[in-house]
């Protein structure tokens, strides 16, 4: 089968392309290269994948690319994620997230594709949520636009079924991180500190460390994408170990990889606005899906390293 995978050449996407191109699928990726990475997708390319320089709020460049390709997958995972940057400039985010939606939809429709499994985001969705961790039916609370965009996208995904008869799935990621992270977006604190321990920085905790996170190994997020793709299943499904990582927690994670023991970091005031507490329930994935996480948390920052030039063991 064909698919197509928006913002294929950034974290998520160029692991998810790696994995359809390991199943044997004709992958094509549209990405406009303002995040994404054209190193990304070296092996993918080299392994018959082809890459288009599209933006998707380009609606009339997508639906030519749509129609040319004719995909029966379509993954939607190009958005703007640097919430920071959402709530310093809200339309240009909505533009991204919300109209480029619209547009992939309308494509993916208007072409015939029998799957759209679009990637929306767990944490900034629910906010300060009353139950952690948190499950799908909990109110929606974003605390910043790009919570609130990613929402409207999983919206516009229900009406193109109801409308269109177009079969979508919205997948709610936890943080997610591992190779080829960027340190932007909901999980890039990893990132950031793999970065640091590589290369004998001293990490920074801002505020008192406490605040928790779920954070998902990039290999299970792809994993739970291929099984979305498989089955007739709608709606919006979290995809999330449910287990709490504080940043004091991760920060001994790390300090238990050999070399370790120089990892300590120096404090900073809290950033203002940042959630608490977040972490997914996911018993909808494995009631649905069939989706378990498999990655530990220190087995994934092993791998995560190696790909930074560290790759120590357990200490």
């Amino acid at each position: 089968m064909t698919a197509i995978v928006t913002g294929g050449a950034g974290f998520i996407g160029s692991n998810l392309v790696d994995a359809l191109i390991e199943r044997g699928e004709d992958v094509v990726v549209v990405d406009d290269l303002s995040t994404g990475r054209r190193a990304n997708l070296d092996d993918a390319l080299a392994r018959g994948a082809s890459l288009h320089e599209a933006d998707v709020c380009d609606a009339e460049r997508l639906h030519a690319l749509f129609a040319d390709v004719r995909p029966q997958l379509v993954f939607h995972l190009a958005a703007q994620i640097d919430v920071r940057r959402s709530v310093a400039d809200p339309a240009a985010d909505a533009r991204v997230n919300v109209e480029g939606t619209i547009n992939v939809l309308a494509a993916a429709q208007a072409a015939g594709a029998r799957r759209v499994v679009y990637s929306a985001t767990g944490g900034a969705v629910y906010g300060e949520a009353a139950q952690v961790p948190t499950p799908e039916d909990a109110p929606a609370q974003p605390l910043a636009p790009y919570g609130m965009g990613k929402l409207s996208g999983e919206g516009y995904c229900a009406l193109f079924t109801r409308l269109h008869g177009l079969s979508t799935v919205a997948l709610r990621y936890a943080n997610v991180y591992g190779p080829r992270q960027d340190p932007l977006g909901e999980g890039g604190v990893i990132a950031i500190f793999c970065g640091c321990f590589a290369e004998g920085r001293t990490p920074t905790i801002f505020g008192d460390g406490e605040q928790t996170r779920d954070y998902t190994y990039v290999g299970d997020v792809v994993a739970a994408n291929l099984r979305a793709v498989e089955l007739e299943v709608s709606g919006s499904i979290n995809v999330g170990t449910g287990v709490e990582t504080s940043v004091l927690d991760l920060v001994e994670a790390f300090r238990a990889l050999e070399g370790g023991e120089r990892f300590a970091p120096v404090h900073a005031p809290a950033r203002q606005g940042e959630v608490l507490r977040s972490c997914l329930d996911a018993a909808r994935a494995r009631a649905l899906l069939g989706w378990e996480p498999q990655v530990a948390l220190a087995e994934g920052l092993r791998r995560t390293l190696a790909t930074v030039g560290a790759a120590p063991q357990t200490g």
